[in-house]
């Protein structure tokens, strides 16, 4: 870290006035001299530029880079600030130097050398940052080979290297803007004459106005500045002019002849001008259009690395999973999971089978009572919907006791006239719709066993033949059993067609009668099915 650095980290770090008036001091001449050319020669104009500089730096001072070269940064900021002040103007000059340039490339012996002096700036500016950062640590700066190959992290050599190829990229930057100097005399101004003083007390003044945050009018110092019309370096230029131009006296007078030419040539070529600023506004548009869509194409391929990070993780987990599969425990739950989601599956296409009480059975609750059961046969399936609605109601009973429950204390022990007067005692997740499922249970005169204590029985089970009844208490609740069902012989006619019924569904019970109809070849068949049929809706009729 350089003496800048650690000047530049103290002030922004503890705001110490003697540190930020130290760097005013080391760099107030390079600053002032930049200035002063950018903005024609007038002093004025420059302090200001130069004040407005230092107030930056000092605003700025805890948010630039650790490794910034001070240098170049303040040369940077200075262009920046001369080229807002001078818009205007700088826009006017350079369409006049366009002209005189054009004319240059025809008669080298027209360039007026005096010009490098408002282009050297801008010139600098176009050097990639290596080579311009040599430049200013060289001629600006003042540094030695040395130090300067101690900024740029090489030796001292590798720096004079890169300084001659800086200067000669210069060069070639100076002479396409028409000047005419060599390389060597380039640098040998450079050397000399870059580096213009500022006026006495402008450092001063500049350290004041940034430490207090205001900007410090330069009428203090102005008289000490009107005398400077040009720096140094333009009255070297212009020697060096005037000794190439030794001998041309007739052409100096040629050229005042040719002055009114050539306004009248930069009038002309104003409209051009104009329509090509307009053309190169259009292109930087389309550039910012560009960017703003690179940046999104930037926002979606993170979004994209996130997702893929994302997805790998899923693959290892998964990968984790698989390799649990083989355990004997995992696979009996994965099977009673299955048994689950089908048992759910077929309830959800029968939805006549269906139940309300089942909307309170748990994931848990479905797999105890499945984990049991065979689901490969419509015998198995019929069997197990019967087992699920049991289940279903007794989860549901506990619900309704404590409705009964409630009711009683409510009451002084007193049981419901009406079941639909436990409707206000229900727990908020049950609706009315199963409560009216049950009706009061009259012990004295019901032919129904188990129901000693009981104030509520289901009114009809889903399967009369196969499911229980749900009574309810106060104490709890408990199965009646279902009647016997009816008992019909199957006639001799239609053995026959039950063994081509079991040959083609082995293992398996008709459901119902009418599932024999499809294995049924004579008349005699037919007529003794529609007599077994009406039997059993015969008997059905008289239970009820």
């Amino acid at each position: 870290m350089t003496d800048s650095h650690t000047l530049l980290a103290s002030y922004a770090r503890t705001g110490s006035e003697s540190a930020f008036r130290e760097l005013v001091s080391r760099y107030i001449d390079l600053v002032y001299s930049t200035a002063y050319r950018l903005v024609g020669g007038d002093a004025e104009s420059a302090q200001d530029v130069a004040q407005t500089v230092f107030l930056a730096l000092a605003a700025k001072a805890g948010t630039l880079p650790k490794d910034v070269m001070l240098g170049g940064w303040l040369h940077q900021h200075t262009r920046f600030v001369a080229g807002e002040l001078m818009r205007t103007e700088r826009r006017r000059q350079l369409r006049e130097r366009q002209a005189a340039e054009m004319n240059a490339i025809e008669d080298h012996t027209q360039s007026n050398l005096a010009q490098v002096a408002p282009v050297l700036d801008e010139a600098i500016g176009q050097l990639d940052a290596e080579d311009r950062t040599a430049i200013l640590l060289r001629f600006f700066e003042r540094k030695d080979f040395r130090s300067v190959g101690q900024a740029l992290g090489s030796s001292e050599e590798a720096a004079r290297k890169r300084v001659d190829r800086a200067l000669e990229k210069l060069h070639g930057l100076l002479k396409h803007r028409g000047a005419t100097l060599s390389a060597a005399a380039l640098g040998t101004a450079l050397a000399t004459e870059a580096v213009t003083a500022a006026p006495a007390g402008l450092a001063g003044a500049v350290t004041a106005a940034a430490l207090s945050g205001t900007t410090v009018t330069t009428t203090t110092v102005i008289a000490a500045t009107k005398g400077i019309a040009m720096t140094t370096l333009q009255k070297t230029i212009v020697v060096a002019t005037v000794a190439v131009l030794t001998g041309a006296g007739i052409h100096e007078a040629r050229q005042a002849a040719s002055a009114r030419a050539e306004v009248q040539t930069l009038q002309q070529q104003r409209t051009p001008l104009t329509e090509q600023i307009q053309q190169l506004q259009h292109q930087r548009d389309e550039a910012k259009n560009q960017l703003v869509a690179l940046t999104d194409e930037i926002a979606k391929v993170k979004g994209n690395t996130t997702e893929l990070l994302r997805l790998r993780g899923l693959v290892a987990r998964l990968r984790g999973e698989t390799s649990q599969i083989n355990d004997p425990s995992v696979q009996t739950a994965l099977a009673w999971a299955a048994k689950k989601e089908k048992l759910q599956r077929i309830l959800a296409e029968r939805p006549e089978l269906q139940i309300p009480e089942m909307q309170f059975l748990t994931d848990a609750k479905w797999l105890a009572l499945v984990k049991e059961l065979d689901l490969d046969s419509e015998a198995g399936i019929h069997f197990a919907i019967g087992v699920a609605r049991t289940g279903a109601k007794m989860n549901s009973a506990t619900i309704i006791q404590n409705s009964l429950r409630k009711f009683m204390e409510a009451n002084n022990g007193r049981l419901p006239n009406d079941v639909s007067q436990l409707t206000p005692f229900l727990d908020g997740h049950m609706d009315d719709t199963i409560l009216q499922r049950y009706k009061l249970l009259d012990n004295a005169t019901s032919p129904l066993g188990a129901t000693q204590g009981m104030v509520l029985i289901e009114k009809v089970a889903g399967d009369k033949w196969s499911e229980p009844l749900v009574s309810i208490g106060p104490g709890g609740a408990a199965l009646v059993a279902p009647p016997d069902p009816v008992h019909l012989t199957l006639p001799q006619e239609l053995k026959p067609v039950m063994e081509s019924y079991q040959a083609q569904n082995p293992r398996k019970v008709p459901s119902n009668f009418n599932d024999l109809r499809p294995y049924i070849t004579t008349p005699e068949q037919q007529a003794a099915l529609d007599r077994l049929i009406k039997a059993g809706a015969d008997a059905l009729n008289r239970d009820k």
